[in-house]
């Protein structure tokens, strides 16, 4: 299982940063204020929102990505965030994050469940796990 911890780097390749931890459904979340309005968005929906704590520099956060874009697109039933620790650092202390990637689990805003570090079997059970404990009827 792969974890990063710091950063050194002063990347500044902004689009190509956010490009390779969004897409499908995922939702990139850039301020505290975007983090608020899709955590209230989730609750007013029902939904369990998944938040990717990562970082532009980390190995194993670009090697999860392409999966974690492929659970929200089969799982449009869950909210996918990813948060770039580097950017928006106060919501990485405010989760106490640390190791890149985190993925936390929130039903409510709360945390229900986390998955650290670029452990793709735990992550795709735990959702699975999630989907099929919310729609018993309808399994996709």
């Amino acid at each position: 299982m792969g974890l990063c911890f710091s950063s050194t780097t002063g990347d500044d390749d902004e689009p190509a940063k956010h490009s390779q931890f969004s897409g499908g459904k995922v939702v990139f979340i850039a301020t505290k204020d975007a983090w608020n309005q899709k955590l209230s968005e989730a609750k007013t929906q029902g939904k369990i929102v998944i938040a990717n704590f990562s970082a532009s520099w980390c190995g194993p956060c670009k090697s999860v990505s392409p999966l974690y874009i492929e659970l929200s697109e089969k799982h449009p039933s869950l909210m996918f965030l990813t948060i770039d620790v580097d950017e928006l650092t106060e919501l990485g202390t405010q989760w106490d994050v640390k190791a890149t990637p985190t993925f936390f689990f929130l039903r409510d805003g709360q945390q229900i469940d986390k998955v650290v570090g670029a452990n793709t079997a735990e992550l795709q059970q735990k959702i699975t796990a999630i989907v099929d404990s919310r729609v018993p009827g309808d399994q996709k």
